[in-house]
């Protein structure tokens, strides 16, 4: 438990650092109103916080920055001592207030305008088959070398998706990887179908067909075109403006993983509310200095979409939070 005082000065760091992005040292304390403390006795407090690993020193000052378990404080703080006013964002409602806007637009428009007023990266995961589990595919020949692959999942959703193949595929082999595809991958998570197909069911594909490896190939681009139909990034260059991804090399593995399939685990959709992803919670090495805030939004008793905010973990969170949580609720409403 920390006492009262270190709380006060472990909130004033954090969202000191939030601002410049500069270590903070105790003479910066020192000066500020609310923290009626020495200078000797905040740079007691502030070691005894690094000691109990909310803080960190940095090499190059001798001020503290906050660690992720310092965030992760800071955050159940504000959830805790905040009280949850009925804010109002102007921009917000009047876009959810125009008549004649359809439902998708609204849901992008609303995602372009919180990567606008945040200055992070904004993602909305709609309302799809990605988050449900497969009861079974049908595999519908049209030619030689184009037929249809529908994807029937528990909830009801049907996804059909053109494939293309390979003259040199025979249709009869086809249809026993399909065969092979509805014994093995039956309630699996659509999400998991990708990684399922890759280093599962590929290795027993080449035993009784010569072109697996392109037909894998032609699958797997029909399931990125059916989740990334359903799935909208607004902001992405925004990331450019933070001071944490300045090295190109980091910054490119970041710009990867934002548009892969993983991005998409870590904000599935939760039924049960609000999830802040600090740091390594992420389990993605590119987003290790990243914080992902998701908020699920309401489609029907079954179904959920996900709107979030990845920036680094340098974040405003007592703006962000109650802000995605505001769209969330809108969302919800355009689905009654």
């Amino acid at each position: 438990m920390l006492t009262e005082r270190q709380v006060r000065i472990l909130v004033t760091i954090i969202e000191e650092f939030v601002k410049t992005a500069d270590p903070v040292g105790s003479r910066t304390l020192s000066k500020m109103e609310h923290l009626p403390f020495s200078s000797a006795t905040i740079r007691n407090e502030m070691a005894d916080l690094e000691e109990l690993g909310f803080l960190e020193k940095t090499h190059t000052s001798s001020g503290r920055v906050p660690s992720e378990k310092g965030y992760r404080f800071y955050v159940d703080f504000i959830q805790n001592n905040f009280s949850k006013k009925s804010v109002e964002y102007t921009p917000i409602h009047k876009l959810f207030s125009e008549k004649n806007l359809e439902r998708d637009e609204a849901i992008k428009e609303a995602v372009r305008v919180l990567s606008e007023i945040t200055n992070y990266t904004s993602i909305v995961l709609g309302p799809s088959a990605y988050n449900s589990r497969v009861k079974r595919f049908q595999f519908v020949p049209l030619s030689d070398n184009n037929a249809i692959l529908i994807l029937v999942t528990d909830k009801g959703h049907v996804e059909s998706k053109n494939l293309v193949m390979s003259e040199k595929i025979n249709i009869c082999e086809v249809e026993k990887v399909i065969n092979l595809m509805n014994e093995t991958l039956v309630n699996c998570l659509v999400s998991d179908i990708p990684e399922k197909l890759n280093y599962e069911l590929k290795p027993y594909f080449h035993q009784f067909m010569e072109y697996h490896e392109m037909l894998i190939d032609s699958i797997l681009k029909a399931f990125s075109t059916l989740i990334s139909n359903k799935y909208y990034l607004s902001g992405r260059n925004n990331i450019f403006n933070q001071p944490e991804f300045q090295d190109i090399d980091k910054l490119q593995k970041l710009m990867i993983a934002l548009e892969d399939t993983q991005m998409l685990k870590i904000m599935q959709s939760n039924e049960n509310g609000l999830q802040v992803r600090i740091g390594h919670e992420n389990h993605i090495d590119a987003m290790q200095n990243c914080t992902v805030i998701s908020v699920p939004y309401k489609i029907s008793d079954e179904e959920h979409g996900t709107i979030a905010v990845v920036g680094p973990t340098r974040m405003e969170y007592s703006k962000v939070i109650p802000l995605l949580e505001y769209i969330a609720k809108n969302i919800s409403k355009l689905y009654k």
